[in-house]
């Protein structure tokens, strides 16, 4: 599995356009084959800050889908509105959650 985050620094005034059209096209993204999961995060301290967090069966699969029309068509439309240069950053989960100690009963 690959883990994909991407951060996005927008223009204060674009934020809601980007969400609104974010929207519309998560569905079609969370069903895109080798897409297993799709969330979008705020910062926690600059509201104009939003990063994708996404799971991805392969490399190969978030490739296809960078290559889509899909892809290309939301891209296009996003960039118009960032302040920044995205921060983008691909990784492979190497080991699981890590559970919480059991409590003895008391």
């Amino acid at each position: 599995m690959l883990v994909r985050t991407v951060r996005m620094t927008f223009r204060p005034d674009a934020v809601e356009e980007f969400l609104a059209m974010f929207e519309g096209v998560a569905p079609q993204i969370r069903t895109f084959e080798g897409c297993q999961h799709l969330e979008l995060w705020e910062d926690a301290r600059y509201p104009n800050i939003l990063t994708t967090y996404s799971h991805w069966d392969s490399a190969d699969a978030l490739d296809a889908y960078r290559e889509s029309a899909l892809f290309r068509s939301t891209w296009a439309r996003t960039k118009k509105w960032f302040a920044a240069p995205t921060v983008a950053h691909s990784q492979h989960v190497k080991a699981g959650p890590i559970e919480p100690a059991a409590t003895a009963p008391a």
